[in-house]
């Protein structure tokens, strides 16, 4: 049964992450304003932590296999005090001794207790230090109309756009960032922020939006988005994730004009086919599923990667054809920064702790190590032979 638990150890030395994990703390009570600085920072290096909490589960889960063990040994040693006491039966089976199997079941359980402790990925110690913020602010505006319900990016065109949103925002940084939805109407979702966790508690939200006006307006978020880029001698960015469907709304110009006045780069993503297209899915009230009608006609979507990349170059960008596929958008927003100002922002504290779960996971190996090797029944010499023969 141990031997099965040699996998399980092995892959936690090996998965949990080995990073150290390194947290800016935003709190006011641990920057040092209401303590003393030396004293707080020496209690947040030396305290100790979970990186892992969920794991506590596993934990819980072993509290049943260890009273499971415990229960066994207790009943095997009682089931041979019944069939004899401790001297008759070292007599009547010498190879069986009940210390060894409490020992077993004692080096089982603690090693079941060091793997779900290790899966909590403890980490203590180590130390912190300040430092220097810096970044850029970055506006992404969102197209929410009902053409991004368009199918032909799994599973639709707003999700893959929520979706190259996230990548971009975590791959930012320290940088400020913003979200703009823009349908027949632009409409400014969350201002500048650090705050990353907001913005994409917001970005989660979005929908296709049934607007007063029908289409979309790219020139208006365009000009909305540049507008809420208020920070001064720092770099500003705009990305678009649009399929670059647009109701004469002049983007092109907004784009040019963001760039000479503002020094704003546009950065456009273009999601959708821009070939075939495809039909725009409509949930009635009823809970059937039909496709847009006009004029007794379905209608068919197509991404326009013409105006998408026209915008992205008036605005000083570039444009990302993701189509239906996959982008890559890490290193886009590694190319957004390039050539862009900095500005320093503020001063973090950081407390990067050691992990500790690998020396649990092997001292868990250890001892099923251990456990396997140590045998049930001791190894008694072969008896010499009884003569049976008389003299003669």
């Amino acid at each position: 049964m141990a031997l099965d638990f040699f996998g399980i150890a092995a892959s936690i030395a090996r998965g949990l992450p080995l990073a150290q994990a390194a947290m800016p703390d935003a709190s006011p009570a641990f920057d040092g304003s209401r303590f003393d600085g030396p004293e707080l920072t020496d209690a947040m290096s030396r305290g100790f932590e979970f990186a892992q909490p969920s794991g506590a589960w596993w934990l819980l889960a072993a509290v049943p296999a260890m009273l499971l063990v415990l229960w066994l040994a207790r009943w095997r040693a009682a089931a041979r005090r019944t069939f004899a006491d401790s001297s008759l039966f070292a007599t009547i089976a010498p190879r069986v001794v009940g210390n060894r199997s409490t020992a077993r079941a004692t080096l089982f359980i603690t090693a079941l207790a060091l793997l779900s402790i290790a899966l909590l990925d403890p980490r203590a110690g180590g130390r912190t230090e300040k430092v220097e913020q810096t970044g850029i602010d970055v506006m992404v505006a969102i197209d929410v109309s009902r053409s991004m319900l368009a199918q032909d990016a799994r599973p639709d065109r707003l999700s893959r756009a929520r979706q190259f949103a996230t990548d971009i925002v975590d791959a930012l940084g320290g940088d400020r960032v913003g979200l703009v939805e823009f349908a027949g109407v632009p409409a400014l979702r969350c201002p500048l922020t650090f705050n990353h966790r907001a913005f994409l508690t917001q970005l989660d939200t979005l929908s296709p939006q049934a607007t007063v006006r029908g289409g979309s307006l790219l020139g208006d978020a365009i000009r909305l988005a540049a507008a809420s880029l208020d920070g001064e001698g720092v770099g500003k960015v705009i990305v678009v994730l649009s399929d670059g469907e647009d109701m004469e709304s002049e983007p092109i110009e907004a784009a040019a004009t963001a760039a000479k006045e503002k020094g704003i780069r546009i950065v456009t993503v273009g999601i959708g086919d821009a070939r075939e297209g495809a039909r725009i899915p409509v949930t009635e009230g009823t809970g059937n599923r039909r496709y847009l009608v006009h004029d007794g006609q379905e209608v068919w979507t197509k991404m326009d990667p013409t105006l998408l990349a026209e915008v992205a170059k008036a605005g000083d960008g570039f444009f990302i054809d993701a189509g239906t596929g996959q982008a890559d958008m890490s290193q886009a927003a590694a190319l957004l920064r390039q050539g862009l100002t900095t500005k320093s922002r503020a001063q973090a504290t950081v407390s990067t702790k050691e992990p500790l779960f690998q020396y649990l996971a092997l001292a868990a190996l250890v001892l099923l190590l251990l456990e396997s090797l140590l045998p049930s029944r001791t190894q008694t010499a072969p008896r010499a032979p009884v003569s049976t023969g008389g003299s003669t």
